[in-house]
């Protein structure tokens, strides 16, 4: 008898292939990943689901193909090994990119104050940031980024305008202060806002 190994699972995974992300949106096979928070065989899972045994290991050796699961062990029970799988991730971030392009285009005054492009920004960073932390690992190295969060509250919409004009004044002078030329290595610095959820429910939202 093997005992399962230790919960390895990194917290986060990303997939960026068009495969895996197929098996992953699957609604049988999610419900297999949600089960896979810790090791379980193909027995065990057709008896969790009610499922076949049969048709939950063909589940499974498709999710291990993709790379979202894993063996991590056996035991024996009534006479048989049982191979124990485990989720690989705790949580997996598919890439905006996969369908279609959200690469946002340059804005003017207005546009800046755009939900889209806020929401193709973001896809644009989980893109980016997800590509390049999977060939750090590769690499293993870490991939250094940084995040600044905050609440805030506006009372009116003057002091929205406000607070917009002095973050884009100090994000401007930031930038000057740290060019990004010569020899010096390359970083993206985005500031965004969004309201809190909840926030357009509340007795007082700002219009």
């Amino acid at each position: 008898m093997t005992d399962a190994q230790p919960d390895s699972r990194t917290a986060l995974d990303f997939v960026d292939q068009a495969a895996a992300a197929r098996v992953a949106l699957s609604p049988l096979r999610r419900r297999l990943l949600e089960r896979l928070t810790e090791p379980m065989s193909a027995a065990g899972l057709g008896e969790a689901l009610e499922l076949p045994r049969q048709q939950v290991r063909h589940h499974l050796k498709v999710l291990e193909a993709a790379g979202l699961i894993v063996e991590v062990g056996a035991r024996r029970k009534r006479g048989f090994t049982e191979t124990l799988y485990l989720a690989r991730a705790r949580a997996l971030v598919i890439d905006p990119m996969l369908i279609g392009d959200h690469a946002p285009a340059a804005v003017g005054a207005q546009d800046q104050h755009s939900a889209a492009h806020l929401v193709q920004t973001a896809a644009r960073i989980v893109h980016e940031v997800g590509r390049m932390r999977g060939e750090a690992e590769r690499e293993g190295s870490r991939l250094l980024t940084i995040t600044v969060e905050a609440d805030i509250g506006f009372a009116s919409p003057a002091e929205y305008d406000a607070f917009t004009q002095k973050l884009t004044q100090a994000v401007t002078e930031l930038a000057k202060s740290y060019p990004a030329e010569g020899v010096r290595r390359r970083y993206r610095l985005t500031a965004a806002g969004h309201p809190a959820v909840g926030a357009l429910t509340e007795p007082r939202p700002l219009n």
